[in-house]
């Protein structure tokens, strides 16, 4: 045992400080769930706000790219789990409807037809897809930017090609997303938010 510690002394201690930049990241992408905090929608950063008055509204997102706000129709002594609730709902249906439309466009461009879109909240996947045309994706990736999300709804769309991981398949997925390399490094990279 001490003889494998020794040998292997320096990628362990590497392995121990990717874990630490990890957890770093991770505890960097908690969301507090109060009026002002931060969450990351579609690549940029929104302020969530509180809005007795627009209760019959539900949710809105409200002003200008950049420097937007999601205006939550609760009390201002709304509690945490409230506020996690309706903001995460707001992101579901949210999700729902940019991933339909984001199949819709891709699919014709494969040569494929997508049956039935269900959100998932797996703790390893991004998305899978079923030779039925099934399609699930995890529900999160509305934090990421566009061309993430393009990235992983090609890539379970091409499963309905090629079914594995071949070459073939990484080439069919490559002919719609060419950078598709640099966009799964980076989503490995990434925690979810």
């Amino acid at each position: 045992v001490d003889r494998a510690v020794h040998e292997k002394g320096d990628w362990i201690v590497r392995k121990l400080q990717e874990t630490r930049e990890r957890q770093v990241r991770i505890d960097a992408t908690r969301v507090e769930w109060r009026e002002g905090a931060q969450l990351p929608y579609l690549g940029e950063t929104l302020t969530l706000a509180l809005d007795p008055g627009q209760h019959s509204r539900g949710a809105q997102l409200v002003g200008e790219v950049g420097a937007r706000s999601l205006v939550l129709g609760l009390p201002r002594l709304a509690t945490a789990e409230q506020i996690r609730d309706a903001a995460q709902a707001w992101l579901m249906r949210q999700a729902k409807a940019l991933f339909q439309q984001r199949l819709d466009h891709f699919a014709p461009r494969l040569g494929v037809r997508w049956t039935q879109l269900s959100l998932s909240s797996a703790a390893t996947r991004w998305g899978s897809a079923k030779s039925d045309g099934a399609i699930r994706l995890h529900w999160r990736l509305i934090h990421f930017r566009l061309d993430v999300i393009d990235y992983v709804v090609v890539h379970e769309l091409s499963h309905l090609r090629v079914m594995d991981h071949s070459p073939r398949f990484w080439d069919t997925v490559g002919s719609v997303v060419p950078n598709y390399a640099e966009l799964r490094g980076e989503l490995k990279e990434l925690p979810i938010p």
